[in-house]
């Protein structure tokens, strides 16, 4: 059940109706049938993963707020992680690891033949597991307490605005929620509507359009041109982001006119001059969820520069692996491990030297903000790649091969990638500006009027029908 579908709307018509009828309770009890619905739309067998880590977490929770000393609430918190991992694992990486152990022993001369399962991905699988799985480690470090009502938490778990896709909610912020009676106000209804068009937007016009470039652009059947190879990553760039972003803005907007507050996963990152600003600023739930609970523990930056360093890459390597069961991603982890790396020794040698005049500063922000975008593409093109060999391709293209479009074809392409991203570029130049994610929702009420009309048009007009699933379905 896609948000950028019918099905859902009218989903989400019918749980909103029920939702403004009943009392708390009964809303959290409807919620909690409805996230099931939605989940088991795609596949309704892979409902009972996510009732096995909710039973487990809960459990292990209960279980470590009641233990009389760290030892015991030390292997109820491994009995959720390893379970986690262990289902996380088995399902996602499985087949990736058995058939690379196959080629590592073939290049050894030995012969194996382990075990390979046809094993399906579950939609939202990496989601839902790293959600439940830090509330049994906030309860362990004891910046939480053990919730008593297994349905408020299964709620929380399965929460359907944010189930498959994020951003990944901490228990702290969202089983509050969840926990107390909810009012909703017309600002919140208001605030949500605006949320959802603009989710929409990111969607059916900026990334279902882009789709279509990068499609060609990088397919090796149609064959690799070098105009198509770089006007196709730019386009990626804004395609992944419209489709990334697009889908947490519903997802909020719609928790939002429930009157739920979910976390802001996006904020201007293609203004970010810095690795560590685009981090801030790009899958802010997972960055932040790698940090608490990878970065920290691994130790931070507390232990000396070679040690920073060294946790920083393993992050982000483990950060990108988490994206799937590929050397693409690992690649593209590691990549932005060395960027993270590399500007932290650059910055260290010039001692966060600034130009004093106002306005070469501005220049040089904006030169900085550039470099690393082109950065960021390149990654961009790491992740989108279906093979390592096919990823050298595309690098091959773009730097050795000769021109091989003619100027019109080029100007055509280049036309079409600046008028889906401009508006998605516009947009966090102002939210940037303003420093405020809402501040196109802020305007004055003419103003604010022309920019919903205008939004809606571009939908009906240019926006793909078809409903096309969400990139990040798929980790």
């Amino acid at each position: 059940m896609l948000f950028n579908s019918v099905q859902f709307f009218v989903f989400f018509g019918i749980v909103l109706g029920l939702y403004r009828l009943l009392d708390h309770r009964w809303q959290n009890r409807m919620l909690l049938i409805a996230s099931y619905i939605f989940y088991g739309a795609w596949d309704w067998r892979f409902l009972s993963l996510i009732w096995i880590s909710t039973f487990i977490d809960f459990w292990c929770g209960g279980r470590m707020q009641r233990a009389a000393d760290q030892r015991s609430r030390r292997r109820f918190l491994m009995i959720s992680v390893v379970s986690n991992l262990g289902i996380l694992g088995f399902f996602k990486y499985f087949n990736f690891f058995s058939e690379n152990l196959i080629r590592l022993a073939e290049a050894a001369g030995w012969n194996l033949h382990p075990a390979t399962l046809d094993i399906i991905l579950p939609v939202g699988i990496s989601f839902y597991t790293f959600q439940s799985m830090s509330y049994t480690i906030d309860i362990y470090r004891g910046e939480l307490k053990a919730h008593d009502s297994l349905l408020e938490f299964a709620l929380f778990v399965a929460f359907f605005p944010q189930l498959v896709a994020g951003p990944i909610e901490r228990a702290r912020h969202l089983l509050p929620q969840v926990a107390r009676p909810r009012t909703v106000t017309w600002e919140q209804v208001c605030e949500g509507s605006y949320l959802i068009l603009w989710g929409l937007f990111l969607k059916v016009f900026v990334a279902d359009n882009l789709a279509v470039v990068v499609d060609n652009a990088y397919s090796l059947e149609a064959g690799l041109v070098k105009e198509r190879v770089w006007l196709g990553t730019y386009a990626f760039a804004f395609q992944i982001f419209g489709d990334f972003a697009g889908y947490s803005n519903i997802a909020r907007g719609v928790s939002r006119c429930m009157g739920f507050d979910i976390m802001n996963n996006f904020f201007a990152p293609y203004m970010a001059a810095s690795p560590s600003d685009f981090w801030r600023r790009w899958h802010i739930s997972l960055s932040t969820w790698l940090k608490d609970y990878l970065y920290i523990p691994l130790g931070g930056n507390r232990h000396g520069t070679t040690a920073t360093l060294r946790n920083l890459m393993l992050t982000m390597v483990i950060g990108g692996l988490w994206h799937g069961a590929a050397w693409t991603f690992v690649l593209w982890g590691f990549y932005h491990g060395v960027l993270l790396v590399g500007y932290r020794l650059a910055a260290g040698r010039l001692g966060g030297a600034r130009p004093a005049h106002p306005v070469v500063a501005g220049a040089a922000g904006v030169v900085q903000v550039i470099v690393f975008f082109h950065f960021v593409c390149l990654g961009w093109m790491m992740f989108r790649a279906e093979s390592l060999t096919h990823f050298g391709q595309l690098m091959a293209a773009m730097i050795w091969q000769p021109p091989g479009l003619e100027a019109g074809v080029t100007g055509i392409i280049m036309r079409k990638v600046a008028f889906f991203a401009g508006p998605a570029m516009a947009v966090q130049i102002v939210q940037y500006w303003r420093n405020d994610i809402l501040a196109l929702y802020r305007l004055p009420w003419v103003a604010r009027g022309i920019w919903y009309y205008a939004l809606i048009m571009l939908i009906l007009i240019y926006g793909v029908t078809e409903a096309n699933d969400f990139i990040y379905f798929q980790f």
